[in-house]
Formats: C-alpha cells, structure tokens, sequence
C-alpha cells in the first residue's frame, strides 16, 4: 500500500477543514487542505471547488469565476461550481445580470435543497443590497 492510499479515507475531512480554514480566513492552511485532498482523490472536482470558494472569499470574483470555469468544463452539470460561479458574478460589476440569470437556473432544477437554499438567498441579497433603489439624493441628481 502506498503512503497515500493509506489515507484515502480522509479525503472529505481534508476538505471540510480546508472550507472551515477558508472561512476562518486562513488562507495558507486552506490551499494545504485542498492540495491534500486532492492528492488523495485527483479525479474529484471538490478540492478545486474549495479552492474557487477561497478566491470568493478574498473578493476575487475573476480568479473565482475562472476556477468555476475550469471545474465546470469537466463536469458542465456541477451544480455547485455553478451556483458558486453565479454567485461571483451576481457581485462583480456589469456581470450582476449574467450571475443572477445563472442563479435563477439553479434555484429552479436544483437536485439538493441545500444548493436551491444558496441560489435562492443570493437572489435575495442582491436584489436587497446590489440592486437596491436609489436614494432621494440620486433621484434628484437626474
């Protein structure tokens, strides 16, 4: 048994600690976690997922939607690289339309509850805070 086979069984747990690490904005753990996990499992898309969600997180919507981009050429039907590819692009600028179509998509045909739930309340946060009304002040201006 190779040292690495030894390990395959802690796939996800590399994975879910490299998302905890992401959120913990601890970058240089994450980026460890995923290459771990992707070790251990080179077929799968989720360590690169993880590593598009860390770009997220910092607001790299660009190196995100690219990651997104990449995973999604391999698996065009990966529903959560999309609904995070539509997320970066509901906050990048002149791309919010794009993203939100993809979301509204996702929100539709979603086959887990839990992706439909993050299209759905993205959908809400950007028409509550990106799209939200101009203010009196604006309305003047024009």
């Amino acid at each position: 048994m190779s040292s690495v086979e030894q390990y395959k069984d802690h796939f996800v747990l590399l994975l879910e600690a490299g998302f905890i690490a992401v959120n913990q904005a601890d970058e240089d753990s994450a980026r460890k976690l995923f290459k771990g996990a992707q070790l251990l499992n080179p077929e799968s898309s989720l360590p690169r997922i993880g590593l598009g969600y860390l770009h997220f997180h910092k607001l790299e919507l660009a190196q995100a939607v690219a990651v997104f981009d990449q995973v999604l050429e391999k698996e065009p039907n990966n529903q959560m690289a999309m609904t995070f590819k539509g997320m970066s692009l509901s906050l990048t600028p002149n791309k919010m339309d794009e993203g939100e179509k993809i979301l509204k998509e996702i929100a539709e045909k979603a086959a887990t509850g839990d992706v439909k739930e993050v299209a759905d309340s993205t959908i809400q946060f950007v028409d509550k805070f990106i799209k939200k009304a101009p203010s009196p002040a604006e309305i003047k201006k024009k």
